[in-house]
């Protein structure tokens, strides 16, 4: 009976369903965090009778057939690019990207991540660095007299001292986009790698070739819609139980096979 390895496959379907929604709860306070989605496709079909052959009886094409489905299969968990609301915190070193891009930070092996967490921090030598300690690129360093600092929509750092009217030019923070942002691999710390489907990086100053502007004092929030989760979590609980149940009937139909004399 095909009925059980198919209500299986629909239970297993609708725990990776919920395990992304519960990624998602958990994620609501995270800075710049994008909603994941499960995507799901059909398993293949024991085709019976195939749609078109010819009838054995009177030699009619058959319109339909007969194919039987053999279940589902999940096909990619997906991200939602769509911007979180900016919310001011007035921190020097906070800064949102107010539409496509992200920043580039280098790794401890030397490769570029990506991330649009604009959280960033002043590492013990004064360059500007994520939470983690990766440095922006291209490199900032801020002198350690500046009394304040300030960041303009094109990533224009600029450091101002106590000591001179002009404020200092430190350098332009860049931005990265992707033909596909969707295809970018994620690796944790709010982290992406380039891969072949993202495609190659287009770096660009803030502002240009459609990129977003920075806002300084700003931080993005997850883009996690709870009211959404809450609804989608109560669907797949659903599908569950009803995949469950047809386990259960199945197991009953076979209970009943092997009791006839």
């Amino acid at each position: 009976m095909r009925a059980l390895q198919i209500a299986a496959t629909g239970m297993s379907a609708q725990q990776t369903r919920v395990e992304v929604i519960s990624n998602n709860l958990a994620n609501m306070s995270t800075t710049a965090y994008n909603a994941r989605r499960a995507e799901f496709a059909d398993l293949f079909y024991q085709q019976q009778t195939r749609p078109g052959t010819i009838s054995s009886t009177d030699g009619t094409v058959l319109p339909a057939g007969v194919q039987l489905g053999l279940g589902v299969r999940p096909t990619a968990v997906s991200v939602n690019l769509a911007q979180g609301t900016l919310t001011q915190t007035g921190g020097d070193l906070d800064l949102a990207i107010d539409g496509p891009g992200y920043l580039e930070v280098t790794m401890p092996s030397g490769a570029s991540g990506y991330t649009r967490d604009g959280g960033l921090k002043r590492s013990p030598d004064g360059e500007i660095v994520t939470s983690d300690g990766y440095p922006v690129a291209p490199g900032i360093t801020i002198p350690d007299d500046a009394s304040t600092l300030a960041i303009n929509a094109a990533g224009e750092v600029y450091a101002y001292f106590n000591t001179q009217v002009q404020p200092q030019l430190l350098g332009q923070i860049t931005l990265a986009d992707f033909s596909n942002d969707k295809g970018l691999e994620a690796i944790g710390s709010n982290l992406f790698l380039e891969t072949e489907a993202s495609g190659p990086p287009q770096v660009s100053d803030p502002g240009q070739n459609g990129l977003g502007t920075l806002r300084q004092g700003y931080l993005e929030e997850s883009s996690v819609d709870a009211v959404r989760e809450i609804t989608e979590l109560i669907k797949a609980q659903r599908g569950y139980e009803l995949n469950a149940k047809v386990i259960t009937a199945a197991d009953e139909m076979l209970g009943a096979t092997t009791q006839l004399r």
